[in-house]
């Protein structure tokens, strides 16, 4: 190769490189754009999956954040309970958005208030701990008890606990004892849980409120 023809090569390799960039870095804003493309919303089941596996934050910001918008819409302007409830969490803790903690317990409120099993939990075990708010075991009691009337195994947990400890009414021992004697775990260390919050509550319990409160679940 004469020393033209070296030259030429050297400048046609320099302006191929030089324009094989943006080429490249379009290429990159392309797969971008379309790996924003693919996020989708949540279904309600999924969410509510998603809540009960205390995965919604993290899903969230895997997301890269992108559904604040539709959250925020699904939860102020629909009301849709999952969604208040995974609005008033984001914003309780800061999670892509500002931290607003009485904002995101007022959503949290209003979730539990249509029923959501997952935020009248959180509420009772946050009032339990003083999470936020203020400690106050008698409020917890009733957010707990509303929590576990509706199936929520982490909620019987907990409203045992708190009559364990001389919170509640007596009154309240034998449903407490009736929910956690028919649940079903497969977790060994929630089973060996379930059996000793049972043998503290039969002690504080009549022999013939421990017989009825072994009655089937579906009687």
């Amino acid at each position: 190769m004469n020393m033209g023809a070296g030259k030429f090569f050297v400048c046609l390799m320099t302006v191929m490189a030089v324009w094989q960039l943006p080429l490249n870095a379009h290429a990159q804003q392309d797969e971008e754009s379309s790996q924003l493309r693919a996020v989708q919303l949540y279904t309600q089941d999924e969410l509510i999956r998603l809540i009960n596996a205390n995965e919604h934050l993290d899903r969230v910001v895997m997301d890269r954040c992108q559904l604040v918008q539709d959250i925020e819409a699904r939860a102020e302007v629909l009301r849709v309970p999952a969604y208040q409830f995974l609005w008033g969490d984001m914003l309780a803790w800061g999670v892509c958005v500002d931290a607003a903690p009485a904002r995101g317990i007022g959503f949290m409120e209003d979730a539990a208030k249509q029923g959501l099993p997952a935020a009248l939990e959180q509420l009772g075990r946050y009032y339990s701990k003083g999470t936020l708010v203020q400690e106050d075991k008698s409020r917890a009691v009733i957010y707990l008890r509303e929590a576990a009337a509706l199936g929520n195994l982490k909620a019987q947990l907990q409203l045992a606990e708190l009559f364990i400890d001389g919170h509640g009414s007596p009154y309240d021992y034998e449903d407490a004892y009736h929910w956690l004697y028919n649940a079903v775990t497969d977790d060994k260390q929630t089973h060996a849980k379930i059996a000793a919050c049972l043998e503290q509550l039969e002690s504080l319990m009549h022999p013939k409120a421990v017989r009825a409160a072994r009655r089937p679940a579906d009687s």
